[in-house]
């Protein structure tokens, strides 16, 4: 009898996904983020002058690309003060402001969408029905109210930039609890006798993170423009502190006749939530299952 041909039995294993290159504007994004953060710490060494110090011979003194001197490479403002100073101190501020008013909003929505779901039923009902309120209020003409009745601090200021889109986590954080009490593994550990602090802050948060952390990337840009927008009415930073929106509130006056006080902060505040927002759309992209 013939032999029977010998058959190889093909590998059944799935080919090994080949990890995608990270795009290069996502790189410059988080380049530019480190910058950033480099400048804000960092502030105190590497700024020529003293944001406050005045130069009143050198008073409206052009960058060096308008044919400027060293001695001032982004040009003075109308009082001599030297714009590259103020802009790193200005950095400092708006992203210590920007940072605590994400943080603020995530945790507050958070807790409120994990008591939502805890409690169900009345709470549950109050929570939604305040979730709703916030979001048809304009929160633009609610801080203008507010900073205009209660004076100007910068402490007041970042808890009232935390209140907003607090909605969009008690929302995403209320879902997600749900669904992990659907699939059983949040029930197991309450079974075993685990305490609601427990179950939601060692088992359900981990689980939800990504895309906590995603949504937060994505508000980050916004309180940012919120910042400035109140900056740049007057409303935000007081003098004699600085930030990039009171730069560029200062400088509409001197648009015509000295554009480099307000261009710098202008190009600073773009290219930081660009920055923010590339990296939040790369991070749901490779965070989020469904996408997949």
């Amino acid at each position: 009898m013939p032999e029977a041909p010998l058959v190889v039995a093909a590998s059944t294993a799935p080919p090994k996904r080949r990890r995608a290159a990270t795009p290069a504007l996502v790189i410059f994004g988080m380049a530019w983020l480190m910058l950033m953060l480099a400048v804000a710490v960092l502030a105190d060494v590497i700024a020529p002058y003293a944001y406050t110090a005045l130069d009143l011979r050198n008073r409206l003194s052009p960058p060096i690309l308008f044919g400027g001197t060293w001695i001032h490479p982004l040009g003075t403002d109308e009082l001599g003060r030297d714009v590259l100073s103020r802009l790193i101190y200005s950095i400092r501020t708006s992203l210590l402001i920007a940072f605590g008013a994400t943080i603020i909003g995530a945790a507050v929505g958070t807790s409120l969408g994990f008591l939502a779901a805890h409690f169900r039923g009345l709470v549950e009902q109050a929570v939604l029905a305040l979730v709703d309120f916030s979001a048809s209020l304009p929160f633009l003409i609610l801080a203008l109210a507010v900073l205009a009745f209660f004076g100007n601090s910068l402490g007041l200021l970042v808890c009232l930039l935390g209140l907003h889109a607090w909605e969009r986590y008690a929302r995403i954080a209320r879902g997600l609890a749900l669904a992990a009490g659907a699939q059983g593994y949040a029930a197991a550990v309450r079974g075993l006798g685990a305490s609601p602090w427990r179950i939601y802050g060692r088992h359900v948060l981990p689980n939800i993170a990504s895309t906590l952390i995603v949504s937060m990337t994505l508000a980050f840009p916004e309180v940012i423009l919120l910042e400035s927008g109140l900056s740049f009415l007057g409303l935000g930073v007081q003098p004699p502190e600085t930030a990039v929106g009171s730069m560029v509130g200062y400088g509409r006056e001197y648009l015509t006749r000295a554009p480099w006080i307000l261009l710098a902060p202008a190009s600073v505040i773009i290219l930081t939530t660009l920055s923010v927002s590339l990296i939040g759309d790369w991070l749901r992209d490779g965070l989020d299952p469904t996408l997949r």
